[in-house]
Order: structure tokens, then sequence, then C-alpha cells
């Protein structure tokens, strides 16, 4: 009997799709796109109505014969790729591939993976949204166009490697915006006068000053500071304002996906992939044959009305009647949303985080922990608290404090907060020229007041404080810019910020992004040739033109030719003005050693600055300056341990690295490791010891290599003799030569146990020996075996013998 085909995206979807649909159908997963673009040529022909040539993936050549093969005998194709713009597209790719004269295709579309999603889909197919294709095409086209047209201008005259995208160099103009207004600010010094006071009861509270003869108080300097405690010396404290009202504080709605991105505490990449995994159903837990939570890349915080019914009787049975509104909460989703698919929820409440949590990682727990939380939380009432804010007026000035009181948890019951709590949440800081604690009050918890009650003054406290600059970008606000100024997808965010470090446009120091030098140049350039390709207005106007595609309202080809027509003015004259780095552009300086113009230009490592009389003259310096950071971002670089002068930081073929000023008359070097914010550290000097070498009987050094300290010979490389840590073992084939067996690291830093008599004896293991013999069989050792599964495991190593035992960590492993 004939099987229908059933298409999905993923092996783990397809899997899970598998259980529900039984033996009469065959379920294959397309890995993702199987056409696209060629890498080879621009594949869009703009005289012909921006026609695509597509042509099948190179990866994806077993995939799609597996599909044809199944085509050809199935009775019906369902497309069921994922319920986006992007799944619609490789949908209607696949159907490009299979059709045939007598084959029919059918689309399904689900929102969670459960067995009813399944199954409501299969009763109610569909076709392909051409409309939905359409609006996907142009942005690949958009995409090809600018990234195509454009990078070979930046090889051209800047360097080979260089890339321009769309969004990607939006992105990396407002990384480099937020740069300049960091440098350029210049911060304004001000002051906080706090009184210690105290009631006729405890507890004593601090007011601060806000006030003088009715009027807001700015103190601007220590003077005049000064002159406001001289002001207070002999003033009466009394309370002339206790004003107590009722505060509510609201839920959020459930994530939609771009929330999900900067609410999580890891990178938007890894969000994206947790997420993946929680929604495919691949995680295999006892009573669910489906996914944990709803498809993850959604604009839309709308909840179907059968999930809202399930929510308020779990939180009738959680919490209690009284958190349950009387009506349900209803979020307005933004103007501009897709909203073809629900808010990212769990697909069942029956599945609660801390009854699935020994069957996740401690990361994909994390992740359905909040997606949980928030969706519970968003259908429940707000948190009421009282806040009483005094006033206490003392000669001319007037102090103020705020207190809460908690009436009412609501909502904030599900994260164990209570109303007087708040959530830190990050990019919430000051703006540039905003004080950092610009609130107008102190607060705490305050003894009983009333209006005309004295009080004793304790101690007056003066504050300086200074405003601080905007922060840079971390991968949470950088998704919140381009998501409040509408470019870009939250499905694209990831890849977008995984381009601009893979190019080296910017770097993380301590988990925010600083441009490059070669990132600030290229988005220069970019600016002056392609203003309005880069411009944040113009790509937002780009989205809603993608948009109008999808509705309708517009179409693929008006599109493309409106914005060509520009884009083609732009090519032309930006071929005759880009800057040429590669022959160089003069600077206004003339080389200190032979008086030759300087220029500015573009190496395999980024801009440097390069003597115009090369290569009789070949006198360079690096542009770039950051200096490497440590873990308080404030380390200062060591000068050179031989000759004294200055260590400045170079790029070279591995990346950054501490070079000696004094070059080439001095060659010191000094290694960058990353630290735990994400920053870069000088390593170590190089420790000289007293140990001798074995083979040369030079002194040993401690050195910092890619992979960690080692410890070598210091007359490398006229003697190459590195000392691997010993595990105490004998070698078993080359004992009686004086092998031990070792500690040592393959090519890309994974550890091995080898024969210190390498190469001359092979043995190795991959897992470390413990010097223990087998109870068993009496081998001579153990080797210590961790999993996540399992922990702990001590093997024997004899192929012959099935010992195995497990055991605790030990506590400098764990």
């Amino acid at each position: 009997m004939a099987k229908s085909l059933v298409v999905v995206e993923s092996p783990a979807k397809a899997k899970t799709i598998n259980k529900y649909l039984g033996r009469d159908f065959k379920v294959i997963a397309s890995m993702g796109h199987i056409r696209d673009l060629p890498k080879s040529k621009l594949g869009v022909d703009v005289d012909d109505d921006f026609t695509e040539e597509y042509v099948s993936l190179e990866s994806r050549k077993k995939v799609l014969k597996d599909l044809k093969d199944a085509a050809k005998d199935a009775s019906a194709i369902y497309v069921a790729t994922d319920p986006d713009r992007e799944g619609e597209a490789i949908g209607w790719h696949v159907i490009q591939e299979l059709k045939g004269k007598k084959r029919k295709f059918h689309r399904l579309t689900f929102n969670e993976i459960t067995k009813k999603a399944v199954q409501e889909a299969l009763n109610n197919p569909r076709a392909i949204d051409e409309k939905m294709v359409a609006a996907q095409r142009a942005r690949r086209v958009l995409d090809r166009l600018v990234g195509y047209k454009i990078s070979p201008l930046l090889w051209d005259k800047v360097r080979r490697g260089l890339s321009a995208g769309r969004v990607q160099s939006v992105a990396l103009k407002l990384i480099c915006d937020r740069e300049r207004a960091i440098e350029q600010f210049v911060p304004v010094e001000y002051w906080h006068v706090f009184a210690r006071l105290a009631g006729s009861q405890p507890p004593e509270f601090e007011a601060k000053l806000f006030k003088k003869s009715g009027e807001t108080i700015t103190v601007s300097s220590e003077a005049e500071s000064k002159a406001v405690l001289d002001g207070l010396e002999r003033a009466e404290w009394t309370v002339t304002s206790v004003v107590t009202k009722e505060r509510k504080r609201n839920p959020a709605p459930p994530f939609i996906t771009s929330k999900l991105q900067q609410t999580a505490r890891f990178p938007v990449k890894k969000t994206m992939m947790l997420a993946q995994q929680l929604y495919e159903g691949g995680i295999e837990i006892p009573g669910l044959t489906g996914g944990l939570i709803t498809y993850m890349r959604t604009d839309s915080v709308r909840v179907a009305d059968e999930a809202i019914v399930q929510v308020r009787e779990y939180i009738a049975g959680a919490f209690g009647d009284d958190y349950v509104p009387e009506k349900p909460n209803a979020y307005k989703t933004k103007a501009d949303a897709q909203d073809a698919h629900e808010a990212i929820r769990p697909t069942s409440l029956q599945h609660d985080p801390e009854a699935v949590k020994s069957f996740l990682t401690a990361d994909q727990y994390s992740l359905y922990r909040l997606i949980w939380n928030r969706f519970v939380a968003s259908q429940m009432p707000p948190a009421t608290f009282d806040e009483t804010t005094v006033d206490v007026t003392a000669g001319d000035y007037l102090f103020r404090v705020k207190g809460t009181v908690p009436k009412f948890p609501g909502w904030m019951a599900t994260y164990g907060l209570t109303p007087g709590e708040t959530e830190q949440k990050e990019g919430s800081g000051p703006a540039a020229g905003e004080t950092s604690d610009d609130d107008d009050t102190a607060s705490g918890v305050l003894p009983p007041l009333a209006e005309g009650d004295r009080l004793e003054l304790k101690a007056l406290r003066p504050e300086q404080k200074f405003t601080q600059p905007p922060p840079r970008f971390s991968e949470a606000t950088l998704v919140k810019e381009l998501e409040e100024n509408g470019i870009g997808r939250p499905s694209t965010y990831a890849s977008i910020i995984g381009v601009l470090q893979d190019r080296e446009y910017v770097n993380k120091i301590e988990g925010r992004f600083k441009p490059s030098a070669l990132g600030v140049m290229i988005s220069d350039i970019l600016i002056k040739s392609f203003d309005d390709i880069i411009d944040v207005e113009y790509t937002r106007s780009l989205e809603e033109d993608l948009d109008k595609i999808e509705e309708g309202k517009t179409d693929y080809v008006k599109t493309l030719t409106a914005f060509y027509k520009k884009f083609k003015k732009n090519l032309a004259r930006a071929g005759k003005e880009m800057i040429d780095l590669k022959k160089g552009v003069e600077i206004g300086e003339a080389c200190d050693k032979c008086g030759h113009p300087m220029l500015k230009r573009v190496g395999k490592f980024g801009p440097f600055i390069a003597c115009s009389a090369y290569p009789e003259c070949t006198n360079t310096r690096e542009v770039e300056t950051q200096e490497p950071e440590s873990e308080s971002g404030e380390e200062e670089i060591e000068p050179c341990e031989n000759c004294g002068k200055p260590m400045a930081v170079k790029r070279g073929r591995f990346g950054p690295f501490l070079a000696c000023s004094g070059y080439p008359e001095c060659k010191t070097t000094r290694k960058l490791i990353a630290n735990k914010q994400g920053g870069l550290t000088a390593a170590k000097r190089d420790q000289v010891l007293d140990e001798l070498c074995p083979k040369c009987n030079a002194n040993l050094v401690v050195k910092q290599g890619r992979f960690g300290e080692f410890t070598a010979c210091t007359r490398y490389p006229e003697c190459k003799y590195i000392k691997h840590k010993t595990t105490g073992l004998a070698c078993p084939k080359d004992a009686d030569k004086g092998g031990e067996v070792v500690e040592r690291k393959s090519k890309r830093g994974k550890s091995f146990f080898g024969c210190s008599n390498y190469p001359d004896c092979d043995f190795v293991l991959w897992n470390r020996p413990i010097l223990e013999p087998c109870p068993k069989c009496n081998a001579p050792y153990l080797v210590e075996k961790i999993t996540k599964k399992l922990g702990r495991q001590l093997l024997c190593n004899n192929e012959d013998c099935d010992y195995a035992r497990s055991e605790e960590l030990p506590e400098t492993a764990a």
C-alpha cells in the first residue's frame, strides 16, 4: 500500500511526528533548505523581473534523492515545514523539486508539535501561500543584491574576504554610532544629599534632598553640597506630608521571539537552539510525545482560547481562586507583527518545569522555566502594594522618601517575589547624560509617621555622582535596538550577530560589543557611498515592503524594481568615489624614518599605518590601540621584560597579541587570552625554572600556549623538548625503555594520554588512566570515563573484561 509522504525540516521533528501518524505515513526531514541561489554568481536576472536561478544544495543531494524516491509511489505529499516565511519557502522549494503530473501536494501548519495539533492540521490542509513565499524570495534577493554587489567593491578597494549585508551593515552602524557617543561623552558632576532621620519609633530611615524653596534643586559641585549642609546646620526637621496610594504592577505578556532573546541569559544563537530543542519534541520524557513549547519564531502575543482555559485552571489549583482574574488578560500585538502563530508558551500545563527537570539539561530547564513562568504570570492579576511618600522639611529644604508595603503578590507569586521587589532588566540603565540613579527619592522601610511629627537628624551624607555614557550594546540590548527600529526579524538576529563577529568587525569586551578599527572603517565607507542602504529608516521601510508583499498590498517585482533603481546609481558612484585603501590614504603625517607620507591601509590582519615608500621603507604601526582588559576591565600592560619598552597590541594569524614596541631590535611577544567576561587579558610572563632540560641541559620555562600553560626548553626551536604531566603509569608497550604515560594535547586542544617516548612508541589512551589494578582480571590499571548521564565511571581497559563501577567526582573535578 502506498504511503503518504510528510516533509518536515529537522530529524527530531520527523521522529516526533512519525509517532503520531503511524504506518501509512513516511516522514522525511529536508534538513532546512534544499535549494538556494548559487554561490558562484549573482543568480538573479535584474533585467528580467529579478528572476532567480535556484540550484540544489550540494549538502542536500542525498536528502533530495531520498525525497524523490519516497515521492515516486506516495499517495499524497504533505509539506509540514515550519509555520513562517522561511518554512513556507522551504516547502515551496520542496514542491518545485518533487512536482509531477499526478502528484498532489498539501501544506500542513501547526503552532505546536502535539498529537492533537498535527491531527487537526492533517484534517485541514491548505495550499502553499504564494504571497508568503514571494516575501521570503524578495528578502533573499535583496540580501543577495546588497551582498554580491557591494562586497566585490570592498574586495577591490579595501581587502579580500570582507562583506556587506543589508541588515548586518545597519547593525554595525548602530554599534559604531554608540561607540562614538561613548567617546564624545563628557561626564557631568552632580551630588546627592541624604539625611539619616529618626522618628518616635524605629527604624531610622534615609531621605534625599528634593527641593529648595519649592523648586527642584540640582547640586552640581562639592561647594554647593557644602552650602546645603551649612544651611541645614540648625534646621528643625518636620514631617510636612504623608501620602499613601495603592500602586499596581501588571504582568508582562507571554514571550515573543525578540523578548525571549533579550530576557534569556544566553547568547541569542544559543537561546534559539535551546528553544528549537524544546519545540521539536526530541527530548525523551515519560508521558510526553511532542514538544514542550509552541513555535519559537513569532511576533504575536496572541494565545489560543484552549490554552487560556488550561492556564486559568492551573493557576486556580496552584495559587488559589484569588489569583485568577475575572476575565482573561488580553495583550495587544504590535501593528507590524506577523500574527500567523501564537506567543511562545508551554504546550501543556501538565509538564511543569520541576516535573521534567531531570530529563532536561540545565540550560534547557532554565529556558523552559523562563517561558513557563512568563506564560503563567501573564494570566494572573496585577501585584498591588501601598506606596507611601513622606516629605520632610528642614528650613528652606525639602527631603523626600518613599516606602512600599506589599498587599497582594498577584502575578509575582509565580517568581516568588513580593510587589516591592523588582526584576533586573538588562538595558534598563540611564541614557546618555542621565544620572545613574535618577530616582527622585531614597526608599526603604518606614516607621509610623504623621504630618507634623518632629524628627531627629542623625547624620547628613553628601554623595558625589557623575552622569554616565550610554553603555555598549550587549546581544540582548542590540536585539532590542534592532527590534524597536524594525530592522530585520528575530529569526535573523543570531546570524547577524555571528557575521559581525566572524568578520572581526566587532569584538566582545566583557559581554558587550566594541567595533574594531576595521569595523569602524567599513561602516564609514558604506555611509559615504550607500547612505540609504544603512539608514535605519530606509531599512525599516524595506521590512514594511516585505510585509506588504505577504499581505498582498504590493508585489515582488514592484518592490525590487524600486529598490534597485536607486541602488544601481549608488553602485556606479561608489565604484568611482570609494576610497582605495589598498593603495592607501594619506593621513597628513610624515614617516619618522624617511620623511615620505604615511598612508592608512588595510592588510590581512586589519587597518595599519605604513610608509608610502614601501618596500624601500618598511616603517609601519598599528591603528587599533585597544588595550587588553582584565576581568575588572582596568589592567595595565606591563613593559617588555627584556628591554623595558612598552608592549603594544598587534594582530597576527591567530588574533591579537602583545609585542614589544622596540621590534625588530627586540622580538619579545606575549599571548592575549580571553577572560571570563569575554575580554582579553595579557598572559603571564614566561617563568624560567631551575629545573634543567633532560635533552640539552638548558633551563626549562613555563609558557602560555594556545591551550593553557606548558613547560618546555628555553632553547626552543633548537631543542623541542616539552615536559608533559605524568600519570604515574609505566607505558604498557615501552616500559623497558623508560616510557611512561603522560597527558598530551591534540591539535584541537583535546587531552589524551600517550607514551613519553612518542613517536618511537604509539601507545595512546583517550581516557585518563587510574593507578588501580582491575579487581576482576588484574589488569594493571583502570580508565576514568565521565559522562553527563552516568557521571564518573572507572572501567577496565581490557577488551575481554567488562568490569565497571560508578564513583563520585573528586572535588577538584566537580
